[in-house]
């Protein structure tokens, strides 16, 4: 399960933050994790966009959220936190989750181009969160939020949750 944190919407969006943990559907079982906050100017410098509406989005946000936003400790250039992401992937193996077709692996497609990195998974291998909640919304929306929404490693735990909750409910009536 991948997650990003954004300084807007569109594909070619300004990165806050990345994550993915990985996990097996089947089981709902968590395995290891990977997460980098990424400094914003190296995304502005590599032509990535920032949109006032989603700064103000920002600053409606949590205390706890808006550190994802605000904070300049321990951030790193986008190449190498690309490069740091990309480590984590099995090219051929994985399959990527992303919350929304043309959000999460869309934005990181583009980042991927523009700081001429390849992408590192195949992206016929890339699931949608969304298609698979729209079988079973009830499930997505009485799961309960554990820890900080809108930082990208709980984000992600709780994609994780209900989609294999959504899973376990479709294959059962099969």
């Amino acid at each position: 399960m991948i997650d990003i944190e954004t300084l807007a919407t569109s594909n070619d969006a300004a990165l806050v933050s990345i994550a993915a943990v990985r996990f097996d559907l089947s089981t709902g079982i968590v395995g290891d994790s990977v997460y980098f906050k990424i400094d914003k100017q190296s995304c502005i410098d590599f032509g990535l966009k920032v949109d006032a509406d989603t700064v103000d989005w920002w600053m409606r946000q949590n205390k706890e959220a808006q550190e994802q936003f605000l904070t300049t400790e321990d951030r790193i250039e986008l190449p190498q936190a690309l490069i740091e992401f990309c480590d984590f992937f099995n090219f051929e193996e994985d399959y990527v989750w992303g919350n929304g077709i043309n959000f999460d692996c869309e934005i990181l497609r583009t980042a991927y181009k523009a700081t001429d990195l390849p992408l590192p998974w195949n992206h016929f291998n890339e699931r949608d969160v969304i298609t698979l909640v729209h079988f079973a919304p009830d499930i997505k929306k009485n799961e309960p939020f554990v820890g900080t929404k809108h930082h990208p490693i709980a984000d992600c735990k709780h994609q994780i949750k209900y989609c294999c909750k959504i899973y376990e409910n479709l294959n059962f009536n099969n």
